[in-house]
């Protein structure tokens, strides 16, 4: 048993099928077959359960990734460890919510000063950023914060007040029961407060509609399909063409805080080190 061998384990698993792993690992199909046939041979028990769709982890392959995950993540950090150079390189993953002011600017600056680091950007909602970031799926990622979890350090980026967007300029409390909210999936800060502010009023929603882009959530509400809440700065071009009307939130509800995580436990690589340092 070897690296190699882990890794396309580890591998195999994620993807579900020996060839779409042989396919990303450029390797031949029948090598990575054998490498898990090895496997199964040295801890004596499958590790998969085979079907025409592909290979799916059983109880025991499961166990076993939890254990190769954590190798291989350590073996990454040992070559972090001496690989690294005064000279930030490589390629730094990160996440982030879909709405961050002042993540073009961070991103094009540290470009500038470190031409030879690779930022690599996923987006999605705050709460799967937090569970990838904890996983070490991502060095790092901007979120709707404070965040409180025993795993994560934070920085903080921004503070930004939050609005109601409707397509009307007048607006009552009581009418949010006869309309559709839209927002962004489950996980979402924003959501989030818009939930809390509602149940604080005791008003159910007639519906809740979700979207994955902010664009076309504001782009429905302007054409009176519902309302929504988020950070004023994102609708201030709509407002002033009188496509949407912003309201006040109850103070408590009225700001978001974005913040940007990563774990405390894990190997400061020169790269991160250097992104931290560049936004502080």
């Amino acid at each position: 048993m070897d690296l190699r061998s882990l890794t396309i384990f580890q591998t195999v698993a994620r993807l579900g099928s020996v060839s779409a792993a042989a396919r990303e690992l450029n390797y031949v199909q029948s090598n990575v077959t054998m490498h898990i046939k090895q496997l199964e041979e040295k801890f004596e028990t499958p590790l998969f359960y085979r079907h025409q769709r592909g290979m799916a982890l059983n109880t025991e392959g499961r166990k076993m990734l939890e254990y190769v995950n954590v190798i291989l993540r350590d073996v990454a950090e040992l070559k972090h460890l001496f690989l690294d150079s005064d000279t930030p390189s490589g390629t730094l993953k990160l996440g982030t919510v879909e709405i961050v002011s002042k993540l073009p600017t961070i991103l094009a600056g540290y470009y500038e000063k470190y031409p030879n680091v690779d930022v690599s950007l996923q987006a999605d909602v705050t709460e799967a950023l937090i569970k990838k970031v904890v996983e070490h799926e991502l060095d790092g990622a901007f979120v709707s914060g404070p965040v409180k979890h025993a795993l994560l350090a934070q920085q903080l980026i921004a503070e930004e007040e939050l609005v109601l967007v409707s397509s009307s300029p007048s607006f009552d409390i009581a009418s949010v029961a006869k309309m559709p909210i839209l927002v962004s999936n489950e996980g979402c800060g924003y959501r989030a407060r818009l939930a809390l502010w509602l149940k604080e009023e005791g008003i159910e929603p007639k519906r809740i509609m979700e979207f994955n882009i902010i664009e076309t959530i504001l782009q429905s509400v302007a054409l009176g399909l519902g309302i929504t809440v988020v950070p004023k700065e994102t609708v201030t071009r709509m407002m002033e063409q009188d496509k949407v009307y912003c309201h006040e939130l109850p103070q408590q509800y009225a700001s978001n805080t974005t913040v940007f995580i990563y774990r405390k436990d894990a190997f400061i690589t020169n790269t991160l080190a250097s992104f931290l340092q560049y936004m502080d």
